[in-house]
């Protein structure tokens, strides 16, 4: 199975003042702290090696993970450094750790869906990336993909349309030849490299149909505990 890098390198605002002091992905959910959950999801998936990539108080991150050895996995660190890099510069910063191809995840996504059959479809792809799409129908954030016939035709943050039913689910894969014309050491964002990798047909597409978890918000954050609270009493 593929690496897996985690963004968790950003302030986290909209959860302050919680995060203040206390970075997002060690906020505690039902006893335990986020991390933990999206590691034993990982782990679960047949996942073996996570490269947390961490700024904000990254080395509080450190310290409470540990090397991973107790979750069953091997956990590494890649630091942004005195300034915060961006998704995508976190990422180019991670290279030298994430090997020829690699996962990309934010630390504060829960993503219940097959990871194994992603990362097959993505190998037989012959592309620089791919990304995983969910049909939202503008229901659980604003949707942001237009996915038609197993394609992407539009993607956008900022500049959406009524087709847009879709939206990108939080997991990609990548090899790292994608991220090998960003500027080493510059802050740069992933919305940016999916748009120029759409324009080059460098971009793939994989629709999942789980529902994504994410605790960047307070209501995020309530409703992936009441999600992982009715798992573990299904799983007693």
């Amino acid at each position: 199975m593929l690496t897996v890098a985690i963004l968790a390198g950003g302030l986290a605002t909209r959860l302050r003042p919680m995060t203040e002091t206390v970075p997002k992905s060690l906020l505690e959910v039902n006893g335990e702290s986020f991390a933990v959950h999206q590691l034993r999801l990982l782990q679960a998936n047949g996942v073996r090696r996570v490269v947390l990539c961490v700024g904000h108080l990254g080395s509080l991150v450190q310290r409470a993970i540990g090397d991973g050895d107790g979750l069953g996995l091997h956990v590494d660190y890649s630091f942004d450094g005195p300034a915060l890099l961006g998704t995508a510069g976190a990422i180019k910063n991670a290279l030298p750790k994430l090997g020829e191809s690699f996962f990309v995840m934010y630390g504060d996504s829960y993503l219940p869906c097959d990871y194994a059959a992603i990362a097959r479809n993505f190998a037989s792809a012959g592309v620089l990336g791919m990304m995983t799409v969910f049909r939202n129908e503008g229901k659980w954030d604003t949707s942001n993909v237009e996915f038609e016939a197993g394609k992407i035709l539009t993607y956008s943050k900022t500049d959406r349309n009524p087709r847009m039913r879709y939206i990108d689910y939080g997991l990609e894969v990548f090899r790292a030849e994608a991220f090998h014309n960003l500027p080493a050491g510059q802050a740069s964002d992933l919305t940016e490299l999916y748009v120029d990798l759409l324009q080059r047909k460098q971009l793939a597409a994989y629709e999942v149909t789980e529902r994504f978890y994410e605790i960047g918000s307070p209501e995020g954050l309530r409703e992936t505990a009441d999600f992982l609270a009715a798992q573990r009493v299904s799983q007693s």
